[in-house]
């Protein structure tokens, strides 16, 4: 079994409540690279999610917090990778 993840689909997606850190792998000439959108999610008026890249100021700090996991996650997903 391979341990690549299809191009369009993300390698991992962390959460804290409605605060989401998606990692992508992206391929390039020099090898992998990993990046990080962040996220939050909410609902409208007319009970559809929706997703921005906006925070509240009570949220910046479970950004950073989830940001720190996402850079430990793409620490351990390079280790795979040379395993």
């Amino acid at each position: 079994m391979s341990n690549e993840t299809p191009t369009n689909q993300p390698a991992a997606t962390l959460r804290d409540g409605g605060i989401k850190a998606t990692i992508w792998r992206n391929a390039s000439k020099n090898g992998d690279f990993f990046s990080v959108q962040f996220a939050r999610t909410y609902m409208d008026d007319g009970g559809q999610y929706h997703d921005t890249d906006s925070f509240r100021n009570g949220e910046v700090l479970r950004l950073a917090r989830l940001a720190q996991q996402a850079y430990d996650v793409i620490a351990d997903l390079r280790q795979q990778d040379t395993a």
